[in-house]
């Protein structure tokens, strides 16, 4: 089997933030009033993207929290709308990054976390495409140590000056690669597809203009 790939799919804010896009009770950490921003701006693109995406994936990884409210809520929405996204989440094996023992509930699910690098590169083995779906702390966690193969934001026309960002102050210096060109939907979401670049590299734009 080809080696396989960790795709992080995240919805954010123009300014980065990335916390409780879907309710005001996904995640109300450290005071956090705007959950739910996402639900107000319907965009067709998003649900086609997200649909093709869903039928690529073949397992999840996922932190805690973000475990939590999906074993909550998608394995009782497996008809309907939203049937495939939960028929599909209730399929996979579902890989949970946690310092602390759990006895998990839904079923296929498996806890990671005692060696976040040796154990993704072993899921990278072992599935064709992991799917990394909001989880922002173990995002951060991820981009830090550039355990991603790609990095997915759906980008929303809405600034709120607080919450959990994708890359917080003193996230680890990146440089990024676009795979394509970006698409935009009729609700003004533009989703951008990046893949790891290796370290930043500096210049002098007034020796680029000299040369170029």
């Amino acid at each position: 089997m080809a080696r396989g790939r960790i795709v992080i799919d995240l919805f954010t804010t123009l300014d980065g933030v990335a916390q409780a896009p879907g309710g005001p009770d996904e995640d109300p950490s450290n005071g956090f009033p705007w959950g739910g921003w996402q639900a107000p701006i319907p965009d067709a693109m998003v649900g086609e993207q997200v649909d093709a995406y869903i039928h690529s994936m073949d397992a999840l990884l996922l932190g805690h929290r973000t475990y939590d409210i999906f074993a909550a809520y998608w394995p009782q929405h497996t008809d309907g709308p939203a049937g495939l996204i939960g028929r599909t989440f209730d399929a996979v094996p579902k890989y949970v990054a946690s310092r602390r023992a759990f006895e998990p509930e839904w079923s296929g699910t498996t806890r990671i976390g005692d060696d976040i690098g040796h154990e993704v590169e072993a899921l990278r083995h072992r599935h064709a495409e992991v799917h990394v779906v909001g989880s922002v702390d173990l995002v951060q966690t991820l981009l830090a140590r550039e355990l991603y193969d790609e990095l997915r934001l759906w980008v929303y026309p809405v600034v709120l000056g607080e919450g959990k960002r994708v890359f917080p102050d003193a996230a680890t210096p990146a440089r990024l690669r676009l795979v394509e060109p970006p698409i935009s939907g009729d609700g003004g979401v533009v989703q951008l597809r990046y893949a790891p670049a290796g370290s930043p590299i500096t210049g002098d734009m007034e020796a680029v203009d000299r040369d170029g």
